[in-house]
């Protein structure tokens, strides 16, 4: 559900996350760690990363191993029946001439045209989830219950949905009016300006998202456990994040993944750390978790993917741009819509970027798997727990496969694979058990 609202907050997210190994580049500087879960010095027998890589693998069940593989790789089907069925939902808005009907619903309402635009968009966001309801209810309920990832009823499931359905509603039908007033003003130039837009919202969507947004669907309550926040806060303040608080949020209402997260911009920084995590990993685990989460942050990971997204957002908005003013005049007539100004084509546009961002999957994935890698070394360097890390990357694969082909990782992965992330973290263990790299 987490992926689902960002999704529909930002209207096709970006995330922020290569699998290959990532040279040790940042040395942060470490919080002590316990002397118990530091590397063995003097090991008489070197380490074999490969052969640990193996051996960690091999605690996976192979029944558990073959159904977190079924689930990753039917969700990549998903993507692409995902986009398909968002293609449909758009053809039918237009083809059924809804969208027209819509349009001219909320011109009879008012005379303002940024108000008939937000009225046109609430409309069209409401026809979009009914029709996209099925496909939701499938692959947001019966699918994860059917792999046994998600602890919601099926009513607390439908609050969630509907919650975030109403909050991208309001979002995207005042993001909608800001876009149709660009285009009004700016004609020519719209694309540069709508991308400057749509760019802002993310920014926007970044900074609000941890304080406001998240806390509406879980309760966040802060650590008062000097054992458990003290060291947390001594790793961020070693690496000059500037937090005061952790705070522990109830992931498990909604699944037993574990997560965590230093976000936000401006402000909102705000480290917190899901409920499941605590309960199904060790103290170590969660340290090697939080230098993880701590690397996006002291890496300026959220202001790197603004500055790489924001070109691919404004090329979007280019090839919008283009594309619209070869179809609108085949099709425009046929539907209903005046010009690109009119925002009964909302569908069309939408389906427009829709496409660009799907072509552009496999490019949004090496962006985010790149920086989660770089995570990663942080976190080694940072947290100096590569077994706890590699327990925490088996504890991942209960939804991600654990050991895809070159290929299917290069593409479809948006984070590095378990095997390769236990592979780092076993090198590192390598290197330093001898007490550090030869001079």
């Amino acid at each position: 559900m987490i992926g689902l609202r960002l999704r529909l907050l930002s209207a096709g997210a970006l995330a922020v996350g290569l699998a290959a190994a990532v040279p040790l580049a940042a040395q942060p500087a470490p919080a002590p760690a316990p002397p118990s879960t530091a590397p063995a010095a003097g090991a008489a027998v070197p380490l074999d990363p490969e052969a640990a890589t193996e051996a960690y693998l091999a605690r996976v069940p192979a029944a558990d191993r073959a159904r977190s593989d079924a689930y990753f790789e039917g969700a990549t089907w998903l993507e692409l029946w995902s986009f398909l069925y968002g293609l449909g939902v758009a053809w039918v808005l237009l083809a059924s001439r809804l969208s027209v009907r819509m349009r001219d619903l909320a011109a009879r309402s008012t005379g303002s045209s940024p108000l008939r635009t937000f009225l046109y968009a609430l409309q069209a966001a409401v026809a979009a989830a009914v029709l996209g309801f099925p496909f939701l209810l499938y692959q947001g309920f019966f699918r994860e219950h059917q792999y046994g990832l998600s602890n919601q009823t099926f009513g607390a499931w439908l609050g969630e949905l509907g919650l975030g359905l109403a909050l991208f509603a309001v979002f995207g039908a005042f993001g909608a009016m800001l876009f149709y007033g660009v285009v009004r003003r700016a004609p020519r130039t719209w694309w540069l300006w709508g991308g400057a837009v749509a760019l802002a919202f993310v920014i926007f969507g970044i900074a609000l998202e941890p304080v406001f947004i998240r806390p509406l669907f879980n309760h966040y309550t802060e650590v008062n456990d000097p054992a458990l926040a003290g060291p947390i806060l001594a790793l961020a303040r070693a690496n000059g994040i500037p937090a005061d608080h952790v705070y522990t949020f109830d992931a498990s209402r909604q699944s037993k993944r574990v997560s965590a997260n230093v976000s936000g911009l401006f402000g909102t920084l705000r480290i917190s750390l899901n409920d499941n995590l605590l309960r199904r990993t060790k103290p170590e685990g969660v340290m090697a978790v939080m230098g993880h989460e701590m690397g996006h942050y002291v890496l300026h990971h959220a202001e790197k993917a603004i500055v790489i997204f924001g070109v691919l957002i404004v090329a979007g908005f280019a090839f919008l741009f283009w594309a619209s003013s070869r179809l609108l005049p085949s099709w425009g007539a046929r539907w209903g819509i005046a010009g690109v100004a009119d925002p009964a084509g909302l569908p069309l546009l939408a389906a427009i970027l829709s496409v660009y961002f799907f072509v552009l999957t496999p490019v949004v994935n090496t962006v985010v798997r790149t920086q989660e890698a770089e995570a990663d070394i942080f976190g080694l360097n940072a947290a100096r727990q590569p077994d706890a890390m590699a327990d925490v990357a088996l504890q991942l694969g209960e939804y991600r496969k654990l050991s895809p082909g070159p290929l299917e990782e290069a593409l479809f992965f948006d984070h590095p694979s378990g095997r390769n992330r236990i592979l780092m973290a076993m090198r590192w263990k390598a290197v330093w058990a001898s007490g550090g790299p030869v001079p």
